[in-house]
């Protein structure tokens, strides 16, 4: 399985609707609202390098809301173990670092 993360810069007046638009996409796994330079990321996992370009320009991309993408693959996962931890860090119930 590829992971690839996609940053996302969005329509600041759109970001709810575009991000529910972006969790309803065909393998993405994952969409985050987040602060800095870019308003949303989401993850994406497929079989082929190929489905990332399709996943990304053909789905994504073309999403209302969406002014801009960055995409990155991942090349390894450190401590998965470790990641549903680290990502639920600061909500009510997490175990924290």
């Amino acid at each position: 399985m590829i992971t690839t993360i996609v940053l996302l810069s969005v329509d600041v007046a759109q970001i709810p609707e575009t991000a529910t638009a972006l969790a309803n996409v065909d393998r993405v796994s994952e969409v985050y609202s987040v602060t800095g330079d870019w308003e949303l990321v989401a993850m994406v996992r497929v079989k082929t390098h190929e489905e990332i370009a399709e996943v990304v320009t053909e789905d994504i991309a073309k999403l209302e809301g969406v002014t801009g993408t960055h995409t990155m693959i991942a090349f390894r996962t450190y401590a998965s173990e470790d990641l549903e931890r680290l990502w639920g860090v600061g909500f009510e119930g997490s175990e924290g670092l």
